[in-house]
Order: structure tokens, then C-alpha cells, then sequence
């Protein structure tokens, strides 16, 4: 599975640290729910991707939010400072499921 979307960059801070993450528009998270509905999904109901943020690719998982209704994805600061990304600011992102 391919998408290509662009959301805000948002930054959710926990009792220990800060953590930064985009959330899946609602038509890519249904269709990531549906491909996997009913499957065991490992560690939180998670779905291994891999993700492209301008020149930067790595892989990593999608995480179901309650809160956001929608899947969730965590961007790491080594991609952030890469691409010279700030909360708040739109991030273009390739997806492979």
C-alpha cells in the first residue's frame, strides 16, 4: 500500500519527554484499518511502514490514537533536524505499508 499526503507536524509532551508525530489523514488510516482489520497487530495495534520525509527514508510503525481518531506517526529528531521540520509546519510524506 502507497500514499502520499501531507500533514502538520504536532508535538505530544509526556511525563518524560517530548515526542513529535503526524496524524494519518482519515482516508489513508481507513484504509490501513481495513487492510489489517482483525489481524494481530504487535505492540499497541501497530503497522510497520516505511516512510519517506524529503530525502530522508526509515522504517517505523503507524500507531492507532484514540484521541485523534486516526492513525499516528512518530517522526524522530534525527528526521526533523534533517529536513529542517518544526511543529506546526506541513510535512509531505510517503508511506508504504
Amino acid at each position: 500500500m502507497h500514499f502520499e499526503f501531507t500533514a502538520p507536524l504536532w508535538r505530544y509532551h509526556g511525563e518524560t519527554a517530548a515526542w513529535f508525530f503526524v496524524t494519518l489523514p482519515d482516508d489513508v488510516a481507513d484504509d490501513i484499518d481495513d487492510r489489517f482489520a482483525g489481524d494481530d497487530r504487535p505492540g499497541f495495534g501497530s503497522v510497520p511502514v516505511r516512510v519517506q520525509v524529503g530525502a530522508t527514508r526509515w522504517r517505523t510503525s503507524v500507531f492507532p490514537s484514540k484521541e485523534h481518531r486516526s492513525f499516528v506517526l512518530p517522526v524522530k529528531k534525527a528526521v526533523r533536524v534533517a529536513e529542517g521540520l518544526e511543529e506546526g509546519e506541513p510535512v509531505a510524506v510517503v508511506l508504504e505499508v
